[in-house]
């Protein structure tokens, strides 16, 4: 399996769903970082479920960091932290083991992994290990503030509500739209958290789910990060994204509305003010050529629908090599972007901080 990822800083993923702990490991970081403890569970605190149709399985998620930290100061040593998992119900699993859920991991890792998986709760495939992610991106972001570099996400969109964009150009805006965020647990600039909440139990009355569109904005990023061709700022970033489960899909600005436009139209023109260079509109999201232009950094993922859902489903019984009907039980999320969102940022946190850290 390949559960390392970073450049300079290596971080270290392993655990199962339903297995004793989630463990995340952080080598080559720097010493002398200060680890706030409250801070790191604030961050958790947003991945949690919050009684709006998500999942009933909740965790303490208290983290035990076991080496690379001492009097709560980065060692240089490499940190490496316990997550505990303690409400597991594995017994709603057992059928998986022949019958694999639609759009899940089953079968594939049945195959690959020759029937030695563990399949219970999905197993190292489970969206359980991104709590992991926001241990480490957390840690990140406390070592990102000698950068001045903050990151910041929110849910752009949920079926057919749509949240307002990022002002990826207005600096003075961009930072009231931080400044906003910060103060909320459910991540949406404008007035719409009702709209989405009655939507998404909506959806679960019905036994479904939905998917939706992460936005992720970086600022304070000066110019000359990233190492093309293989180490661009988008091919790192998107790496990181691809890894988070239920994520299938990403753009940078513009994006896909590239395809509708000409040069004239979207190229991003040079101007000074007070002796500082910026672009007047910034459809490259910060980037040219994979290297950082200054300009805030801006992307978008989308969230698919959580495969696990209550309607009765077609799947095969890989015993009987026949078709079957499949009910799954258990405690599943009708819309995880919510919970997703902080582990997006988390995750970019990570990738920054290791950009960083190679042109160091």
């Amino acid at each position: 399996m390949g559960n390392v990822i970073g450049n300079k800083i290596k971080f270290i993923l392993s655990g199962e769903s339903h297995g004793d702990y989630i463990v995340a490991t952080l080598d080559n970081f720097p010493a002398g970082i200060k680890i706030d403890y409250e801070y790191i569970n604030l961050l958790l605190k947003e991945r949690r479920p919050m009684g709006i149709s998500e999942t009933k399985r909740i965790e303490d998620d208290n983290i035990k960091i076991v080496s690379g930290v001492f009097n709560s100061i980065t060692t240089g040593a490499p940190i490496t932290i316990l997550i505990e998992n303690k409400n597991i119900k594995s017994i709603d699993y057992e059928n998986l083991k022949k019958i694999p859920r639609p759009s899940h991991a089953d079968y594939v890792a049945k195959i690959k992994y020759k029937d030695c998986n563990d399949y219970r709760g999905g197993g190292h495939f489970s969206g359980r290990l991104t709590v992991g992610i926001v241990v480490i991106g957390a840690i990140c972001e406390l070592a990102l503030r000698q950068y001045n570099i903050k990151i910041s996400s929110h849910i752009k969109s949920v079926g057919n509500i749509v949240d307002r964009s990022f002002d990826i150009v207005n600096f003075s805006n961009l930072d009231r739209d931080i400044k906003i965020l910060e103060k909320k647990r459910f991540k949406v600039l404008d007035d719409i958290e009702d709209n989405i909440i009655n939507e998404i139990e909506k959806i679960a009355k019905d036994g479904d789910s939905i998917g939706g569109i992460i936005e992720t904005v970086v600022t304070g990023i000066k110019v000359g990060l990233g190492e093309p061709m293989f180490n661009s700022v988008e091919s790192e970033i998107a790496k990181a994204m691809f890894s988070i489960p239920a994520i299938k899909g990403i753009e940078f600005g513009l994006g896909f509305k590239f395809s509708e436009s000409r040069g004239s139209e979207v190229n991003d023109m040079f101007y000074i003010d007070d002796d500082k260079i910026y672009t007047k509109t910034n459809n490259n999201a910060g980037i040219n050529g994979g290297i950082t232009n200054g300009m805030p950094i801006c992307f978008r993922v989308v969230v698919k629908p959580t495969p696990s859902i209550e309607k009765e489903m077609l799947t095969l019984n890989l015993e009987t090599k026949k078709e079957e009907k499949l009910k799954i039980v258990g405690r599943h999320d009708p819309f995880i972007a919510r919970r997703a969102n902080v582990v997006v940022r988390a995750f970019t946190s990570f990738v920054i901080f290791d950009l960083l850290s190679m042109n160091s």
